[in-house]
């Protein structure tokens, strides 16, 4: 009973590893390498994106995101597969917390960007 629970959830771990990959965005596809930006666009992208890291920086932003992802990750592992579910679960939710911290400093300097080019314009 308890090798047949095991292998249900090899199984099943594995499968959510697979389809976890599998959902992953590529960065090398996904990225517009074809637009060009002004002089004044590339200097409101960057501070910008100086404004984002900042205000990241000073509250711990990235690190919170991804060690509660982790906490979470660990959790769920742990409550579905004891201690080697725990050490996958944290894995995974590491993984996710820093695709949605890049994902959420994306859209945070592309907010700033766009105010920034509203308040200068052309």
């Amino acid at each position: 009973m308890i090798q047949k629970n095991v292998r249900n959830f090899s199984r099943f771990s594995s499968a959510f590893i697979l389809a976890g990959l599998l959902s992953t965005p590529f960065t090398a596809v996904s990225q517009d390498s074809t637009r060009d930006r002004t002089y004044e666009e590339q200097q409101n992208h960057d501070r910008a994106k100086a404004a984002q890291d900042a205000k990241d920086k000073r509250h711990h932003t990235t690190a919170k995101v991804v060690g509660g992802s982790t906490a979470g990750g660990a959790v769920l592992g742990g409550a579905m597969g004891g201690g080697k579910g725990a050490v996958l679960g944290a894995g995974v939710g590491a993984g996710g917390g820093y695709i949605a911290d890049k994902i959420r400093k994306k859209k945070g300097t592309e907010k700033r960007e766009k105010e920034y080019n509203q308040s200068n314009p052309r």
